[in-house]
């Protein structure tokens, strides 16, 4: 019955997970059809092969939004020590 809607009216998608700026998960409200995208931008079945990728690539997101953040504070840290 969920597949006949999304047949009449089409995939009614929402984000499940931010991977990376760019790189999202979504899944259908409907169906619970999955979809992430892919490295030319177009939305593509989320298999597992997918799946690893995204996780791998959220790691090294994180860890690069990390290591900003700990670099923004130190650089801020040495111009209230210079002054």
């Amino acid at each position: 019955m969920k597949n006949i809607h999304c047949k009449m009216f089409g995939h009614n998608y929402h984000v499940t997970r931010h991977v990376t700026y760019h790189v999202k998960e979504y899944t259908c409200k409907n169906c619970k059809k999955e979809l992430t995208t892919s490295g030319n931008g177009h939305l593509v079945e989320l298999t597992p092969k997918f799946k690893e990728i995204n996780d791998v690539l959220e790691r090294i997101h994180r860890k690069r939004i990390q290591k900003q953040v700990k670099e923004n504070a130190s650089v801020d840290n040495l111009l209230v020590f210079s002054h």
